[in-house]
């Protein structure tokens, strides 16, 4: 793929458009997500990167001891797209489901 600088959104935009509980800084969007432990954040780090691999859009995942942070950027278009934040909107819906 070529580099689409035309995909990229604007600070403001991903500041005005950011799904809740996202923040954008720097070109990327990001949310970190609070876990009672370590485990808990494994397990919803691999929720993540299941719904990536089925979505086709990969987010950089960091697992720390009580949080993950999700990190959206497209990187062909040199920023955040409509589609990162489409991704960020289904993370948000997998923390609305119970884990299993």
């Amino acid at each position: 793929m070529n580099y689409d600088p035309s995909r990229k959104l604007t600070d403001g935009d991903v500041l005005d458009r950011k799904p809740e509980g996202w923040w954008g800084d720097s070109g990327k969007l990001f949310r970190d997500v609070p876990f009672a432990n370590f485990m808990e954040g494994v397990a919803f780090a691999v929720r993540v990167a299941e719904q990536a691999e089925a979505r086709g859009h990969h987010p950089d995942i960091h697992i720390h001891y009580h949080y993950v942070r999700v990190n959206f950027f497209t990187h062909d278009a040199g920023g955040v797209t409509e589609l990162d934040l489409e991704s960020a909107q289904a993370v948000n819906a997998l923390l609305e489901q119970p884990a299993p």
